[in-house]
This record gives structure tokens, C-alpha cells and sequence, in this order.
């Protein structure tokens, strides 16, 4: 048989088995640890993946929402949406109607556009001159739509957060090509 390199320490070393794996039964210790605990490792992400709530998978579906369109605003070389400055290095994903309480616009792209940190948390979203900026940009039939549309309740299912999630996944993907 062809000599081979040890899994564990990396030694040469001539095997006595076809499909032996390390040189010594102290590395062949080591290296059965080492899969049990990749084993465990990965049963433990599935097993915590089925614990998750509602709320921690619209957590992880809204950081991707907010990354996409973060991305997507500096990819049109848009400025801040309330002050019409440039986009510095840091910028926000600013909703227009509060995520919190308005769910049915939380991932709806009209809602979302890229803010300064400045507007964004000092100024808590300078909707007085978003507003303005998003009728100037759209027409006060869109802006009235989108209010309409603000009153209406949802509810999401953990399986629609996860298509939500997936789909921003898919379109941040494609603007980094």
C-alpha cells in the first residue's frame, strides 16, 4: 500500500488497512473525538433552527431585507432619502412606516430606502422630509396607496418569513455579481 498522511498529525505513514485513516490508535482517538463533536456540532444548529420562534426568524429575514436594500440604493448611487446627501460609509435601511407596528409594509420595498445614520436615529427617520421627498419622487397617488396599504394588519408564518428571508438572500446575491 502507498503511504499516506495521518489525519490527526499529519505524519507519513504506511497503512496497514485500506481504509485506515490515522497512523497510531491514540490518533485514531483524537480523530473519532474530532467527529463525534462535528456530529454534535451539526445536530445541535438543526435542533436550534427548530427551537426558533417567529420573532427570531423575522430578525434574521429583516437584516437581510434591510442589507438588500442598503446595497441596492448604493448600487443606484441613490442619496439619503430625507436630506438628499450622499451616502457615506455608513447608512441605514430606513422605513418610512415604522416596522414595528406597520407589519404588512415591514418587507415591502416602497416602504425602504437607504437613510443617513444622522436622519435615521437623530432625527428618528426626518419623516416630515421623507414624505416630501417620496411624493416629489413618486406622486401623491403612490404615497396614498402606500398609506392604505399601512393600515392593513398581517400576520406572517415562520414560513413565510423563511421564503422572505431566502428571496433577499437570492436578490443580495445577484447584485454582488
Amino acid at each position: 500500500m502507498k503511504p499516506k498522511k495521518c489525519k490527526v498529525c499529519k505524519q507519513t505513514y504506511t497503512p496497514q488497512r485500506q481504509l485506515q485513516q490515522v497512523c497510531s490508535p491514540l490518533c485514531g482517538i483524537k480523530y473519532t473525538q474530532k467527529q463525534k463533536e462535528k456530529a454534535w456540532k451539526k445536530e445541535k444548529a438543526e435542533k436550534k433552527k427548530e427551537l426558533m420562534t417567529l420573532q427570531d426568524w423575522v430578525k434574521i429575514a429583516q437584516a437581510t431585507f434591510n442589507t438588500y436594500i442598503r446595497l441596492n440604493d448604493k448600487e443606484l448611487n441613490n442619496p439619503c432619502i430625507s436630506c438628499r446627501k450622499p451616502l457615506g460609509t455608513k447608512y441605514d435601511a430606513g422605513h418610512f412606516f415604522n416596522a414595528n407596528n406597520h407589519w404588512n409594509l415591514r418587507f415591502d420595498e416602497r416602504n425602504v430606502h437607504s437613510q443617513c445614520v444622522y436622519c435615521n436615529r437623530h432625527l428618528h427617520g426626518n419623516l416630515l422630509e421623507y414624505r416630501n421627498q417620496l411624493e416629489s419622487y413618486y406622486g401623491a397617488t403612490w404615497l396614498a396607496e402606500l398609506e392604505k396599504d399601512a393600515k392593513i394588519t398581517r400576520k406572517f408564518t415562520i414560513k413565510e418569513v423563511k421564503e422572505i428571508n431566502e428571496l433577499y438572500k437570492k436578490k443580495i446575491k445577484n447584485l454582488k455579481k
